[in-house]
Formats: C-alpha cells, structure tokens, sequence
C-alpha cells in the first residue's frame, strides 16, 4: 500500500502537489511540514491517503484531481448507466 501526500487549493480546485511514499510514517511527516507551510491559508487542504496505486486513488477520491465540470460529467455518466441498467417496468 502506497502512501500519497496531496496538496490541494479548494477555491481553484488544483491538486498543488502529490508525493507518493512507501513508508507511512514518512508520509505523516511530510504532511506536517506541509501543514506548517500552509499554516494560516484556509484555502489549502493538506491530506495524506493510502491506495494500492495512484489510479485507484484517482478513482476512489477524484475531487482531488478532476475539475468540478469533469466530476459533473463523470456522475451524469453514472446516473446514465444505472438508468439503462434498470429492469424496465
């Protein structure tokens, strides 16, 4: 399992950076020394999260890497598939 630091400005939806670390410790520090050079900017959100791989992280937490029309699309898609999916009545 990998662990990933994500650096992410919410008012423009950027993922400002990503580290990926073997060891999950070293994560930790990484992100509290991230957090201490953010201290005081609420706009930025510090996080670390294990995946097996950046793709599945990609997957399972995309508003850290999609921009809010692509997450749009993306759940319209979803929304589309599970109504053709349905048993017709």
């Amino acid at each position: 399992m990998a662990n990933f630091l994500l650096v992410y400005e919410r008012p423009t939806t950027k993922l400002l950076s990503m580290v990926e670390f073997a060891d999950a410790g070293e994560a930790l520090d990484a992100r509290f020394t991230a957090e201490r050079t953010h201290r005081g900017n609420p706009d930025i959100e510090v996080v670390v999260l294990a995946a097996k791989s950046a793709e599945v992280l990609r997957r399972t937490h995309g508003r850290y890497f999609y921009s809010t029309g692509q997450l749009m699309e993306n759940l319209a898609q979803l929304v589309e598939q599970k109504l053709q999916a349905r048993p017709a009545s």
